[in-house]
């Protein structure tokens, strides 16, 4: 089955990039895989206090996780997974789309800061010409009315 990667972060156009996925996935009988990625200078402590951070950082993305996920499951019928990575956003992303084949597009949300999209988007969207599969960007400010309607 075709999946739909997002990218599960704290940033307000995570939202658009999670509808955005889901409509898209109910709409083509595809899946979605949620993916997390915990920075490692999160982790620059002694081991048993980065052991500890590690262990909270991942409830907190479960939790985060499991509000989109009830949402795509009960307005959209879409059952999504959840992918925890820790290492450099772009590097673990470009990691996770080579490692399952079944991924065949890349939805990011676009920040709507006057510093520009994100540091997500600029530095895929530099790359994007050798990913292995599209990406579409969704623009953070999109009403949710108008992503139902171009999905």
């Amino acid at each position: 089955m075709r999946k739909f990667l997002v990218v599960l972060d704290d940033s307000r156009e995570c939202l658009n990039a999670m509808r955005y996925a889901a409509l898209r996935a109910a709409h083509t009988g595809a899946g979605v895989q949620i993916l997390s990625i915990i920075p490692p200078e999160e982790f620059q402590h002694w081991m048993g206090v980065a052991d500890l951070m590690r262990a909270e950082a991942r409830e907190r993305i479960e939790a985060h996780f499991e509000v989109f996920a009830k949402w795509m499951r009960d307005k959209q019928g879409v059952n999504p997974e959840l992918v925890i990575r820790e290492g450099d956003p772009a590097n673990e992303i470009l990691a996770q789309v080579r490692e399952d084949t079944q991924i065949g597009v890349l939805v990011l949300g676009a920040g709507t800061e006057k510093s520009g999209p994100g540091p997500l988007v600029t530095t895929l969207s530099r790359n994007s010409g050798t990913l292995p599969i599209p990406v579409t960007i969704v623009p953070g400010d999109m009403s949710k009315e108008r992503l139902e309607a171009i999905t």
